[in-house]
């Protein structure tokens, strides 16, 4: 379980191509204190660890992880969103976040307006259909209030913290992101019938 606050940002050192599957190596500021098999959110996406040093770690990713996220398409050098597992009795200050990838988005918009930014990202209609104004929803791991609901979109406010702590500092318009809607939302939905197992 996550909470959807980022704790840090980490820097791809390699992703490689294994036949279907990858290899994802990260360099991670707190590597040091993970050990193998900890779960670690990765642009909101829960990885496992497989192999890990004092600077880096590795994660192996699946074919449908790959199919269904963004991951593969990651390139060297490029920032990424970092969480570690909720620890029980922590505060819980975000919403609920498995790290379990619905879809994935487009950003439509990125633009600054005064000290904050505007973000307005595509959904898909199933998606959406999970969405309120003012509810969460996870964009690559991070828990951001939807200010917006659109009929294919949703827009969202971004503080200079959020923007500045978090892999959005080098986002662009046409950058797939990871979406995950809230837990609680999914579980409404389909006890009344409105998605499948």
């Amino acid at each position: 379980m996550f909470t959807g606050l980022i704790e840090a940002t980490g820097m791809v050192r390699s992703l490689e191509l294994r036949g279907e599957q990858a290899r994802l190596t990260l360099e991670i500021p707190f590597a040091a204190e993970l050990t193998d098999g900890e779960s670690v959110a990765v642009n909101g996406c829960c990885l496992t660890v497989t192999a890990h040093d004092a600077q880096s770690a590795s994660f192996d990713v699946l074919k449908q992880t790959l199919d269904v996220t963004s991951l593969g398409e990651l390139s060297d050098g490029r920032l990424v969103n970092l969480e570690r597992a909720m620890l029980a009795g922590d505060r819980f200050g975000g919403h609920f976040v498995q790290g379990h990838v619905d879809a994935t988005g487009e950003i439509l918009d990125i633009s600054p307006h005064g000290q904050d930014h505007r973000l307005e990202i595509s959904l898909p209609a199933d998606l959406q259909q999970l969405c309120i104004d003012k509810g969460s929803l996870a964009i690559d791991g991070i828990s951001l209030t939807i200010a917006e609901l659109k009929a294919e979109s949703a827009v969202f406010w971004i503080i200079p913290h959020t923007m500045e702590l978090t892999r959005l500092s080098d986002a662009a318009v046409g950058q797939k992101v990871n979406l995950e809607a809230d837990v609680i939302a999914k579980h409404v939905a389909r006890m009344v019938g409105q998605i499948s197992s």
